[in-house]
């Protein structure tokens, strides 16, 4: 029955599979079950008890998918422990963040075929972002450029409106993973990286909007030379260059 049993081996001959989510084990009589003559040993009561219930459909799929690992762990990822990289006390089944950190959890057993699906996202965020950040960044500092000072060709509220309309993107597309990171450390008040990378541009570009929509309404102290000054460029540049970081 290839290493997913071998009841007259000793234990610690070579590990057995667990057929439910494919993680190695030793022979523990009681997370064992008794199917077709055969013995099968799980990490756990929860992988035996599925098992239990529908022995043919785990069978099934280990003989098909057997000469793929990593298809078949893909498959039943809610069976797979995940693990923080940085924190391996972190267990979990399913992929997820690190509630310490908030880092991508990965698998604790190496299924042989590396999951890019985060790399590619956060890199479609990085690229789009850094289309929009760096002409967002040029108009802004267009002043301190000799012959490009923007601010003579454009009228305040366009430009105010041009900072808005590259940065709003950035900001709310490319920094969503780590807005629900931020909320998330906030929820269980585990506070970590993305907690102040949350705070701190979800509250530039509120501000920002806030004083776009409604100048009149901030106090004078807000304001320098009777106008309120706009974080759109800060909060877009710094979501651009974390995106950079977990790329």
């Amino acid at each position: 029955m290839n290493n997913l049993m071998n009841a007259s081996a000793p234990a610690g001959e070579k590990p057995y599979i667990d057929p439910v989510c494919g993680m190695k084990v030793a022979a523990n009589p009681e997370n064992s079950a008794k199917h077709g003559g055969d013995i099968y040993y799980f990490c756990s009561q929860k992988c035996r008890d599925k098992f239990s219930a529908d022995p043919h459909s785990y069978l099934h799929q280990h003989t098909v998918t057997q000469a793929a690992p990593a298809a078949r762990a893909k498959a039943r990822d809610e069976d797979v422990i995940y693990t923080c990289p940085m924190h391996p006390q972190i267990r979990q089944r399913g992929p997820g963040n690190c509630p310490i950190c908030g880092m991508t959890l990965e698998p604790l057993v190496a299924t042989g075929e590396e999951d890019t699906s985060e790399l590619k996202d956060m890199t479609r965020r990085f690229w789009v972002s850094v289309a929009l950040s760096l002409p967002l960044l040029a108009i802004t500092m267009s002043e301190f450029i000799p012959g490009l000072n923007l601010h003579h060709l454009l009228s305040v509220s366009a430009f105010n409106w041009l900072q808005a309309v590259l940065a709003t993107p950035v900001v709310i597309w490319g920094g969503w993973p780590f807005f629900v990171r931020a909320f998330a450390s906030f929820r269980i008040w585990n506070l970590n990286m993305f907690s102040l990378i949350g705070l701190g541009t979800g509250a530039a570009y509120l501000f920002s909007v806030v004083a776009l929509l409604f100048p009149e309404r901030l106090p004078d102290a807000f304001k320098m030379n009777g106008m309120v000054p706009l974080y759109f460029e800060p909060a877009a540049v710094i979501v651009a260059l974390v995106l950079m970081g977990q790329v």
